[in-house]
């Protein structure tokens, strides 16, 4: 290998280091403040950096509403584990503890547990080989499913009223990035959490937004909306938001 064959691949390491950090090691630093008091208290949004990192959805939201909503999510967080971003659930357990008093809450969850180990080694074979999805990495979602109904059960349970739980939509391809191949695992964690939504106690709406962001919606990182995803990503939550309030 030569010297500029060397760099480049120097440079894809840095770069591939530095998404990787923004996904689980930046936590607040590449998030939007937290929106603790806001017009509306009892609306609530909690969730990873495709809520959190441009705020944009929830933007897009408070200028549909005329008013705004509290926020807790941040990028990078986790449905479980995770050491730089308070997981899921601690986001919803911050909410509770600044005001108990929640009706709706608007949400994703579970894309970093699948995303950040397939970029990192993919030891759960969640990019798609010959033969389809990995065993393991129905293994893996199918425990967050279970994640997925205590949570809602725990939220019905605390008096939430709805939950509106946007599922992922597909990721892409970039120079950085080869994500084209975890489609079947976004299919299956779409579909399992559809099912999360359905099965458990809570009045819980899943959004599903794979036929609606394309990869001209997604920034050159290959996962989070460009405005114009995060426009499109605030209209299929609306009409079901707006009942709510």
């Amino acid at each position: 290998m030569n010297l500029i064959s060397k760099s480049r691949m120097l440079v894809r390491v840095l770069a591939l280091s530095v998404l990787v950090a923004t996904l689980i090691g930046c936590g607040f630093v590449a998030s939007v403040p937290w929106i603790r008091n806001a017009d509306n208290n009892q609306v609530v949004n909690i969730g990873d950096s495709i809520f959190a990192m441009s705020g944009e959805i929830q933007e897009y939201l408070h200028s549909y509403a005329g008013q705004t909503f509290r926020r807790y999510s941040v990028s990078g967080a986790q449905m479980s584990g995770g050491v730089l971003a308070p997981t899921i659930r601690s986001q919803y357990e911050s909410a509770r503890s600044d005001d108990p008093n929640i009706d709706t809450i608007f949400m994703d969850g579970c894309g970093n547990d699948i995303l950040v180990p397939a970029i990192a080694f993919d030891p759960y074979r969640c990019k798609t080989r010959r033969g389809g999805l990995s065993s393991k990495c129905k293994g893996l979602i199918d425990d967050l499913y279970v994640d997925c109904v205590n949570l809602l059960n725990d939220m019905y349970a605390d008096g939430v009223d709805h939950v509106i739980w946007q599922g992922y939509y597909y990721t892409k391809n970039t120079w950085l990035l080869r994500l084209d191949s975890l489609e079947e695992a976004i299919d299956y964690g779409d579909m399992r959490v559809a099912q999360a939504c359905q099965n458990s106690a809570m009045d819980t709406t899943f959004i599903d937004p794979r036929w609606t962001v394309n990869d001209r919606d997604i920034k050159t990182d290959a996962i989070h909306p460009k405005r114009s995803g995060s426009k499109k990503l605030a209209d299929l939550m609306w009409p079901v938001l707006e009942p709510l309030l």
